[in-house]
């Protein structure tokens, strides 16, 4: 494994990273105690804008999924299912570039991800092929709409209006979304309107919006539980669970009837190992790669439902719900192991991402 702090582009990428983040750490300890102009918020929105559209043309650094999207995109704009085929698969070779599926990581597994994300590919590649400005331009807007919501939802639950300015510089979304190209970033203005909908009484609107998010990334799943708890019949717990998963489960229909869409998902889940703390104690525990995940999975679920068994206010339960999430994620960090085709970090020039720096005997320092 190269130094995390090296000239090397993985050590350059954590060293912005890191200092930007111990910046804006700093930051927010001073607006806790200032009141800023509202000009001054207009200003640095507008930077954290004008950072996000300067990365537009900069390639991914610290991950390769992009390279997956833009490929799921390819096929369908052939006229084929995403999830019939893997990218290996010789079905598919008569639409192979110099590039794709060249750079997919673990080409020889069906994509995993869900139906509503493989429409955004299908845009993205429509309008620009295999050049990355098509699905970074969808995320830009993605970003621009998060911070248009999120000032909704802070009108909407009387916080005050600088802590937008707690989204628009915070690095976490400018590395993943506006550099990375995490397809994340596009659920999140559904996850945002969901609780601006929620907060004016529109429920149904809320949780139809809160389906939509899932339907991107499973982030609005840790929210349920907090949603279960704050209404009060029977019949309204059932439409938190009802209405947003049905969303999920509706959109993978049209699927059933050519391929097996759920085929990425399983193996992905089956091969996916962590090389977190909490993650290497439980493996070392049972020696399976399985349990050691059922086990942190029900610790995260226990920590979630604490956290809305207190039935705090909608935004206090949500930012706790996805500080959990993130931490959960610091502390496990996901990866594939030696030998499921995940690519090197020399196969493309450029750096995969964080946990698939190597496998689990580099990450045990064996």
């Amino acid at each position: 494994m190269q130094p995390l702090f090296s000239s090397t582009p993985i050590g350059i990428y954590s060293s912005v990273f890191i200092t930007a983040s111990v910046l804006y750490v700093l930051f927010a300890l001073v607006m806790r105690r200032w009141t800023f102009p509202r000009t001054a918020v207009l200003v640095l929105i507008g930077v954290g804008i004008a950072v996000r559209a300067a990365l537009l043309p900069v390639h991914p650094i610290g991950s390769d999924d992009i390279e997956r999207y833009l490929w799921d995109g390819h096929v369908q704009s052939a006229g084929m299912d995403p999830y019939a085929y893997a990218p290996a698969d010789s079905a598919l070779a008569h639409l192979h570039s110099a590039d794709l599926p060249a750079r997919v990581n673990n080409p020889s597994f069906r994509t995993p991800y869900f139906p509503l994300t493989q429409w955004f590919f299908l845009l993205a590649w429509e309008a620009a092929g295999e050049n990355i400005l098509g699905l970074k331009v969808l995320l830009f807007i993605a970003e621009c709409l998060t911070l248009f919501v999120l000032a909704r939802a802070l009108r909407a639950y009387e916080l005050p209006r600088q802590y937008i300015l707690l989204y628009a510089l915070c690095p976490l979304p400018v590395f993943m979304f506006a550099l990375d190209a995490h397809i994340d970033g596009l659920g999140l203005p559904l996850f945002l309107l969901g609780l601006v909908f929620w907060a004016g009484g529109r429920r149904t609107s809320s949780l139809i919006m809160f389906g939509l998010s899932l339907a991107i990334k499973p982030v609005a799943l840790v929210l349920l539980p907090g949603l279960f708890l704050a209404v009060r019949t029977w019949r309204e717990r059932m439409m938190v669970i009802v209405v947003p998963l049905s969303i999920v489960v509706v959109q993978f229909i049209p699927y059933f009837w050519t391929s097996d869409p759920l085929a990425g998902i399983v193996a992905f889940g089956r091969n996916w190992y962590y090389n977190g703390a909490f993650f290497e104690a439980a493996f070392a525990f049972t020696k399976d790669n399985l349990s050691a995940r059922l086990i942190c999975g029900i610790i995260l679920s226990a920590s979630l439902l604490a956290v809305a068994w207190q039935r705090l206010s909608l935004p206090v339960t949500a930012y706790r719900s996805v500080l959990l999430l993130l931490l959960s994620d610091l502390c496990l960090v996901r990866h594939l192991p030696s030998g499921s085709g995940q690519p090197d970090i020399a196969d493309h020039g450029r750096i995969p991402h964080f946990g698939h720096l190597g496998d689990r005997s580099v990450d045990n320092g064996t």
